[in-house]
C-alpha cells in the first residue's frame, strides 16, 4: 500500500520470532514485467546461491491456466559441522484475473497421493511450511513483489552450539528473501548498465561469480555423486581431507582440505575484509608448504605483492548487492635478470560491509589464467564467516519482529532495533576450505601437508579474529595490539627505523634495546605522522602510525585502500617522482611545507616532510617512508 512506480525499491523486510521454524517476509517494486518476475522466482538455482539441485518430479496444468509441480530441491550446508538439507515440496502457480501471479509451495508429507523424493543419503530432510510469492503488475511498468519464506530446518540434527544457525530467521531473510529480491533488482538495472568495449560482460562474470560460489559450496559439502571419497585422518578429526579423482577426465586429482571452527566477539564482514586486504597475515609460507602453492597458487600469497586489482563485476548500487568479483594480479620474484610469470586469482568478496544481524561474509578465490576461459577448471578455495547469535536478537517478546529493510536500502547500519547494541557477545562459525591439485602417487604426502597448512591458516585467523573483537577495538589502544600482534607490522616498522638511523645518520625514536615491540611503540604513539608505501607504479600505503593515520583520516584494516595520489595536491603530485628518485638514490629527501589531502579530501598541511628508503635485512627494498612534522588540518 502507498508504492508507486519508481526506481526499484524494498518497502519492509520482516523477521517472526513468534512462529513454529523460522520465517521472513519482504515487499519490494522492481522493473521487470510480472511473467518475467515468475520466471526468475521458480528457476531458484539461478538466484539462491545455496541451491545445489531443484528437480521437477511431476508437473500437470490446471484448468484456469494455473500449474502444479512436485519438486524435490536439495540445499548445500554452510559449514562441514552438519549434513545438508532437502525439500519434497508441492508448487502451485497461477494467473489472476487482474494480471497478478501467484505462487504457493509447501512441503508434501506423502499422504495426498502424489508422487514423493525417497530419503536420500547425506541429506536431512527438512520442512517448508507454506511459502510463496505474490507479483502484482504495477502502473506503467515493474511489478510490486511480496514474498514470504517460512521453514523447519530441523535443528535438533545439528549439534546444539550450531542451533541458532538453524533457528534464525534472520540468516533466513539474508539467505534466501533479501536475495531474491536482490537479484531480481539486478536484472532490472543490467539493461540501463554501458558496459566499455572489452569488459566482461555481465551475463559472463554472473557466470563465473555462480561458479566460484558452487565450487566453494561443493568443496565445504564433499557429496558422494559429485565423486568426493574421503580420505582417513591421523587420528585428529580437526581437519577433513576429500579427494576427487580426475575430475571431467583431467590427468590430475583434486584434493580438498576443509574444516569448521567457532569465533567470538568478530563482525563476519570486518574479518573477511582484513583476510581480503592482509592476505600475508593468514598465508603460511615456510618451506614445507610452498610445495602446496604450485598446486593452489592462490594460497600463499602467491610469490609475491599484488600488482594490482580489476573489479569485474558491473557495478551497482550498493545497496543492491554486497558483493564483487576482481581479478588479481601478483608479480612473480624476480631473480637476477629472470622474472617468473605473474599469477591471477579469481576472487568473489560478499558481505564485507554488511553490518546486519544475521549476515554472513565469505572470500572465495581460484588461480585462473589471464583469458578467463569459459571451460577453464575452477578450484575454489577461501573462508565463510556465519553469525550464530547476537545479543541484540535475544529477548524481547516472542512476536517481535525485526526490520532488515535497511539491508537492502541503507546498507552500513543494518538492522533497526529499539537496542542497536555493539556486536559483542557475538559468536560465529568460520569454515575453511582449500583445494589442491595433485598425482594419485602422491596423495598420502599432499593431504598430510594440506592438513598441516589448514591448521596453520586457522590458527592465524584465530588470533586476528581476537585482534579485530569490539571488545578490543574499542580499548584505545587496540589498533597497536592489533598491529603488535602481526609479525609483518613489527618487521616492517623495524626496518624503518633500522632505514632512518642509515640514510640520516640519526634515530627516527630513542629506545635502549633491540626489541621490536618497543619500536613500534615509540613509532605507534610518535607526535608526527609517519606512513610507509611500497615502491610500486602506483604505490600502496603498507603502515601509518596513530597520527599517520588521523591525518590520512583511516583506519589501519582500511589503509591499503586508501589512494596514494588523492592524498596529494597537485603539485606534490608532479615532484613526487623525482622526489622518489632522489630517494631510491641518495637514501633520503627533505621535503618543504606543503598541503596534503586525507582520505576524505580534507586538506591538510605540515611545516616539512622527510622520506627515506626502507630496506630489510637483506637490503631489499622494501618501500618509502615519510614523516610529516607538525601538521594539522586547513578546515
Amino acid at each position: 500500500p502507498g508504492m508507486k512506480p519508481g526506481p526499484d525499491m524494498t518497502g519492509m523486510v520482516n523477521i517472526s520470532h513468534g512462529c513454529p521454524g523460522v520465517a521472513a517476509r519482504a515487499c519490494g517494486l522492481v522493473g521487470l514485467e510480472p511473467a518475467r518476475v515468475v520466471e526468475v522466482l521458480k528457476d531458484r538455482p539461478s538466484w539462491h546461491r545455496d541451491c545445489r539441485q531443484l528437480a521437477t518430479l511431476y508437473a500437470t496444468n490446471t484448468n484456469n491456466n494455473g500449474k502444479i509441480e512436485v519438486l524435490y530441491m536439495q540445499m548445500y550446508a554452510p559449514t562441514t559441522l552438519a549434513p545438508a538439507r532437502d525439500f519434497c515440496t508441492l508448487r502451485y502457480t497461477s494467473l489472476l484475473e487482474d494480471g497478478s501471479y501467484v505462487i504457493c509451495e509447501r512441503s508434501l508429507n506423502g499422504t495426498l497421493g502424489v508422487p514423493t523424493a525417497p530419503p536420500m543419503q547425506s541429506f536431512v530432510r527438512a520442512e517448508m511450511h507454506p511459502s510463496g510469492y505474490l507479483i502484482r503488475p504495477c502502473e506503467g511498468s515493474g511489478s510490486v513483489i511480496i514474498i514470504v519464506d517460512h521453514m523447519d530446518l530441523e535443528p535438533w540434527t545439528v549439534p546444539e552450539v550450531l542451533r541458532p544457525l538453524y533457528e534464525s530467521s534472520a540468516i533466513l531473510a539474508h539467505k534466501i528473501t533479501i536475495e531474491a529480491m536482490r537479484h531480481l533488482q539486478q536484472l532490472a538495472q543490467q539493461a540501463a548498465i554501458e558496459v566499455p568495449g572489452g569488459v566482461q560482460q555481465p551475463p559472463a562474470v554472473w557466470s563465473l561469480s555462480q561458479r566460484l560460489a558452487r565450487g566453494f559450496n561443493d568443496a565445504v559439502n564433499g557429496f558422494a555423486d559429485d565423486g568426493w571419497t574421503s580420505v582417513s585422518n591421523e587420528g585428529l578429526d580437526d581437519v577433513t581431507v576429500i579427494v576427487k579423482s580426475n575430475p571431467k577426465g583431467r590427468e590430475l586429482s583434486v584434493l580438498c582440505a576443509k574444516a569448521s571452527m567457532l569465533l567470538q566477539n568478530v563482525p563476519p564482514g570486518l574479518l573477511v575484509r582484513f583476510l581480503r586486504e592482509h592476505r600475508s597475515e593468514w598465508a603460511d609460507n615456510n618451506s614445507e608448504t610452498n610445495a602446496l602453492r604450485f598446486s593452489n597458487l592462490g594460497i600463499s600469497g602467491p610469490c609475491g605483492d599484488v600488482y594490482n586489482s580489476q573489479i569485474l563485476q558491473p557495478q551497482f548500487p550498493a545497496d543492491q548487492r554486497d558483493e564483487f568479483l576482481e581479478l588479481l594480479k601478483f608479480e612473480g620474484p624476480q631473480h637476477g635478470t629472470l622474472s617468473s610469470m605473474d599469477t591471477f586469482l579469481l576472487q568473489l568478496c560478499s558481505g564485507i560491509e554488511e553490518s546486519a544481524a544475521g549476515a554472513s561474509a565469505q572470500i572465495v578465490f581460484a588461480p585462473i589464467d589471464a583469458s578467463i576461459s569459459d571451460d577453464v577448471l575452477l578450484l575454489p578455495s577461501g573462508f565463510r564467516v556465519i553469525p550464530l547469535e547476537n545479543s541484540s536478537l535475544g529477548g524481547g517478546t516472542p512476536t517481535r519482529t525485526l526490520d532488515l529493510a535497511s539491508t537492502l536500502e541503507i546498507g552500513l547500519g543494518g538492522c533497526k532495533h529499539a537496542n542497536d547494541n555493539p556486536m559483542l557477545n557475538l559468536r560465529s562459525v568460520l569454515t575453511i576450505a582449500f583445494q589442491f591439485t595433485f598425482e594419485s602417487h602422491i596423495q598420502e604426502k599432499v593431504a598430510t601437508m594440506a592438513r598441516q597448512y589448514v591448521r596453520s591458516v586457522a590458527s592465524s585467523v584465530q588470533q586476528i579474529a581476537m585482534a579485530l573483537s569490539p571488545c578490543c577495538m574499542d580499548a584505545p589502544s587496540a589498533p597497536l595490539r592489533k598491529m603488535a600482534g602481526s609479525p609483518k607490522g613489527l618487521a616492517l616498522v623495524h626496518w624503518m627505523c633500522q632505514s632512518y638511523r642509515f640514510n640520516l645518520g640519526m634515530d627516527l625514536v630513542r629506545v635502549n634495546s633491540e626489541n621490536n615491540e618497543e619500536n613500534f611503540k615509540l613509532v605507534w604513539h610518535h607526535c608526527d605522522a609517519i606512513m610507509c608505501c611500497s615502491c610500486k607504479s602506483i604505490p600502496i600505503f603498507t603502515f601509518a602510525n596513530q597520527a599517520g593515520l588521523e591525518m590520512l583520516e583511516t583506519t589501519s584494516v582500511a589503509l591499503p585502500e586508501v589512494s596514494w595520489e588523492k592524498t596529494l595536491d597537485e603539485d606534490e603530485i608532479k615532484n613526487m617522482g623525482s622526489v622518489f628518485n632522489q630517494v631510491l638514490q641518495q637514501g633520503y629527501a627533505c621535503l618543504p611545507a606543503g598541503i596534503g589531502r586525507s582520505s576524505l579530501g580534507r586538506p591538510t598541511s605540515y611545516d616539512r616532510a622527510i622520506a627515506w628508503k626502507v630496506t630489510d635485512e637483506d637490503e631489499l627494498i622494501t618501500g618509502v617512508a615519510f614523516l610529516y612534522h607538525n601538521w594539522s588540518f586547513l578546515l
